[in-house]
């Protein structure tokens, strides 16, 4: 099966462009990689609030996943700036690997035809979103 995957961030958007974003790709899968998506800072893209809002909006279902989020022993020397993208990257790679991340992305993303895997990237921030989004691409090769 042929499926598209793209990557998003749940920080530094507004509903607006998140939303035409996913309804431009026709995404039919929002997977939320994420660690932590439950407090207020999370605005429109906290996990109750964002299953509703993709359903209703954009007709997608929703998965909040963490066997596909870092781990927090990963993401803190990250957010912290102890260690960079290249190697958090190396980590996160790692630990996917490790717990059989593709399988898991496959089990989740089943018959749907456009994934969004929704991360944390900010302008200054790259996030494992994207690494895994590579992953996927490089396993379906």
């Amino acid at each position: 099966m042929s499926r598209s995957v793209i990557t998003l961030s749940a920080y530094q958007t507004t509903a607006e462009r998140f939303f035409t974003t996913l309804v431009d790709h026709k995404v039919d899968l929002l997977l939320d990689v994420r660690l932590h998506n439950t407090n207020q800072l999370c605005g429109f893209t906290k996990q109750r609030d964002l299953a509703y809002f993709a359903k209703v909006i954009a007709h997608a279902d929703y998965l909040h996943d963490v066997d596909l989020a870092p781990s927090q022993e990963l993401l803190q020397p990250y957010l912290h700036h102890d260690i960079d993208f290249d190697e958090y990257a190396s980590g996160y790679r790692a630990l996917i690997e490790g717990r059989g991340g593709i399988a898991i992305f496959d089990r989740d993303a089943g018959p749907h035809a456009s994934v969004a895997i929704l991360g944390t990237a900010t302008k200054k921030r790259r996030s494992h979103a994207e690494v895994l989004a590579q992953m996927v691409a490089e396993a379906t090769k």
